[in-house]
């Protein structure tokens, strides 16, 4: 499991950056009409790649865990507004609800890929 999981979440945040650049329409309707459409996508683009390069690297694993768990404190307001809206954007409310659960659970993810046992060479 210490290397499933990491390798799991970095592969799915790598697809989730490709799609960002692919298929950006599929991301607008989450994307808040405050926050600027194409630098979203951009952003979150290239910060979902860092991170799922560097969840592959066993050297860089803990701390991709920490810059994910952040990554997804980050997105969890943006869920927590699209619950609450009339129309959220993934269809219903309780399934917009039941993502912010999910997002706990991602957030947890994030913090178990960081405590993992390094595999970091610390030099003296």
């Amino acid at each position: 499991m210490n290397k499933v999981i990491p390798i799991l979440v970095g592969s799915i945040m790598i697809a989730g950056a490709i799609g960002h650049v692919l298929t950006p329409e599929i991301y607008s309707v989450m994307i808040p009409s405050f926050i600027p459409e194409d630098f979203a996508n951009v952003s979150a683009a290239i910060i979902e790649a860092l991170i799922g390069i560097t969840l592959f690297i066993p050297s860089t694993r803990n701390r991709a865990g920490l810059g994910f768990l952040i990554l997804m404190l980050a997105f969890l307001p943006i869920h927590i507004w699209d619950a609450f809206q009339d129309l959220p954007a993934v269809g219903s409310t309780w399934i917009a609800l039941f993502r912010i659960v999910i997002q706990f659970l991602l957030i947890y993810t994030g913090w178990w890929i960081y405590k993992l046992p390094s595999t970091r060479q610390d030099v003296q």
